[in-house]
């Protein structure tokens, strides 16, 4: 299945704001790992990313990290940050799951 790749006005200007080699870089690794298998957890690149609903992924491009939700059709960056950077913008931006209560959810 082909993903449309939608980018957040905040994943816009991180966008555009990158060196013109690193632009490429980006949109290439948004073509081939996203269009069509942006679920697909790997050792490096791609991690599903545990404790929080919003963003569900992370996409590792060299130094530079992705973060973006999956839906049934498409696929929203939100957006795109230097390594050094992202934690301090998933403490910012990122939706804690909530906990669940003992005994919950299991069965």
């Amino acid at each position: 299945m082909r993903y449309e790749i939608v980018l957040a006005p905040a994943a816009v200007t991180a966008y555009e704001a990158l060196p013109a080699y690193w632009r490429a870089t980006v949109k290439d690794a948004l073509e081939r790992y996203l269009r069509h298998e942006p679920t697909k957890v790997s050792k490096t690149r791609i991690k599903r990313l545990r404790g929080l609903i919003r963003p569900q992924y992370r996409l590792r491009v060299a130094d530079i990290l992705v973060f973006y939700d999956v839906t049934p059709k498409a696929v929203q960056v939100l957006t795109i940050v230097p390594k050094e950077q992202a934690q301090a913008w998933l403490q910012r931006e990122g939706t804690p799951a909530k906990e669940r209560a003992p005994g919950q959810g299991e069965g």
